[in-house]
Parts: C-alpha cells; structure tokens; sequence
C-alpha cells in the first residue's frame, strides 16, 4: 500500500473514531413522567314537575268567562351545573269548535298572572294575556331573574324552585259566546342557562 493510500485510510479511520467520541458526548441520564389529565363536561338538566296527574302544569275544563286557576309548578334542577336563568317560551293553539271566532284570539281572554316564588312571597309580580306571553322577545321572560321577581342568583345544582301562577278566563263584560266549546292547547318550554365561566 502506497503512502498516499496509507495516509488516507489513517485520516479517515482517525476520523471516524472522533465521530464516535463526539457521539458518545451527547449521552445523558434522563427520566420520564406520564401525566394524564381530563376534563369531564358537567351536566345541564332542568324538568319541570306540573301538579296534574298527568305532570302538566294545567289541565282544566268547563271554564267560563270570570274563573281563576292557581296552579303551582316545580323547577328541579337536576344537573351537575348551576342555572343562572331559564327562558320561558310560549305558544299555543286555539281549537275554534264553532268556526266562529271571526279571527279573534281565545289566548287574548286568557291572563297569566306570574307571582312570586312561594317560598319568597305569594304577590303577583307581573301579568300578561296568553297571547302577548307568546310574542314576548325570549330574553324578557327570564322566570327565575328580576323581570319577574324571582331568584337573582338562578337555580343551584341538586335544588328545586316552586313556581306559582294564575290563569283567568277574562271577564270582558261583553258578549263571548263565540269561545263556547273552543279549547287552547298551551306549550310551555323552558330553558336552562349556564353560569358564567369561571376559574377552575
């Protein structure tokens, strides 16, 4: 083997075995953690317990112009979360047994009286006909907030609210026989809010 050849088998050998000290230079002791972490969503979830049998908040018959109807509802929230408000949405449909309303609306004769929780006060806070509830903006019918007297600090998890109001076929002093026989089917939907976020 010649000298050049020589030469450059030594330098590349020289440079191989710096390659694998300076290799050896990046090894260290090192220690591993796993953590595992998770976030459980909780749970918002309201019903609503009616005082009828049949668990609706009203059922009634034979009513005439001048009757009052009490009825008492509970809130239960059932969910893992706090309630700040629940929106109150309503609507109905009229059965016009006669066909002879004239294109009247039986929820106009119809008043809904809210009062205030039963376990604050019995007065009545704000009232309204069926027929207006009805084409209120949602965001005015907070049931739980001061719009209608009641709680500011909304439903906690695990607690019940009960609610009360107060039905009145109007007494207008004039002729309503056209509502004989009608009848209204009445839908209320009610609807649970969070609380603000917080730090956790």
């Amino acid at each position: 083997m010649n000298l050049k050849k020589k030469l450059a088998t030594g330098i590349l050998t020289g440079a191989l075995a710096v390659s694998m000290i300076g290799g050896g230079t990046y090894a260290y002791f090192n220690d591993v953690e796993v953590n595992n972490s998770s976030f459980a969503a909780g749970t918002l979830d309201i019903n609503v317990a009616g005082g009828d049998a049949d668990n609706a908040i009203i059922n009634v018959t034979n009513i005439k112009p001048g009757d009052t109807m009490l009825r008492t509802f509970k809130l239960n929230n059932t969910g893992s979360l706090d309630v700040s408000k629940v929106l109150l949405t309503s609507k109905y449909t009229v059965g016009d047994t006669n066909g002879n309303n004239d294109g009247t609306d039986f929820g106009d004769h119809i008043k809904v009286k809210f009062l205030a929780n039963n376990d604050k006060a019995s007065a009545v806070i704000w009232e309204t006909t069926l027929s207006d509830l009805s084409k209120t903006d949602v965001v005015d019918r907070d049931i739980l907030g001061a719009i209608l007297g009641g709680e500011r600090d909304g439903l906690k998890a695990g607690t019940s609210d009960d609610l009360t109001v107060l039905f009145e076929f109007v007494d207008n002093k004039k002729d309503q026989n056209i509502y004989q026989g009608d009848s209204l089917q009445l839908e209320w939907t009610f609807d649970a809010k969070q609380t603000a976020g917080e730090a956790k």
